[in-house]
């Protein structure tokens, strides 16, 4: 247990704390997200505690291989700062029509835009400024906060989301610069946008090194 002493306290968070905060942060993203849109059952997640929230992460094998495969290479691209955007697509198995898309922009304080992002899953959305500048020093318990805050609203968002109808399946999509070492086992993609659907930004969190935006976009009933 880390005392408030400690968790008040300002230190330079370095590049692989910020990376690592990120990574952790799209993992549990995604396991809140599976669960709070029913995508699998509910008793297919067992209870942890993380951020100080209750949180619930997937207990099904082959699940948690495929979020193990991404974390294990988003790892690496977050410290190589190659990532711009982790996208969570929620997709009838019925349709094969994309009904929800959960997008997470990353933004890396002080990174030139030089190499630009691989077209690998159909990158043609707005990017973040170049050489955006540091952020000033947080609190291991604001950065927390600001998470928290991003997790309730994801919680929260079953009252604005329409019912997913029928059984569902989820895709996760990495946009990562042109130039990165990409694994044989991931292919190239398009954006699976969702057509004629409604979109939400949601909160923000911020490190010394990273800024990660939220925003979801639905199918609206016909």
């Amino acid at each position: 247990m880390s005392t408030d002493k400690d968790k008040s306290k300002v230190h330079k968070l370095s590049l692989k704390g910020s990376s690592k905060i990120v990574a952790e942060f799209f993992e549990y993203s995604i396991n809140t997200i599976l669960f709070q849109r029913g995508v699998y059952p509910a008793e297919d997640f067992t209870p942890v505690k993380k951020y100080g929230l209750n949180m619930l992460v997937t207990s099904d094998d082959q699940v948690k291989a495929y979020i193990k495969k991404i974390m294990s290479q988003l790892n690496k691209w977050m410290l190589g700062g190659k990532i711009s955007k982790l996208v969570v697509v929620i997709t009838s198995k019925e349709t094969g029509e994309h009904v929800e898309r959960w997008q997470f922009d990353v933004q890396i304080f002080g990174k030139s835009s030089k190499s630009k992002s691989s077209k690998r899953a159909g990158d043609k959305e707005n990017s973040a400024p170049d050489d955006a500048e540091p952020q000033p020093e947080k609190t291991e318990k604001e950065i927390q906060d600001e998470i928290q805050s991003i997790f309730r609203q994801i919680t929260a968002s079953v009252t604005f989301l329409p019912m997913l109808d029928g059984n569902c399946t989820f895709n996760v999509l990495v946009y990562a610069d042109a130039d990165s070492d990409v694994p044989m086992e991931w292919g190239d993609s398009d954006a699976k946008e969702i057509k004629n659907g409604e979109k939400v930004q949601l909160r923000s969190f911020s490190t010394s090194n990273h800024r990660v935006d939220t925003l979801v976009s639905y199918r609206t009933a016909d």
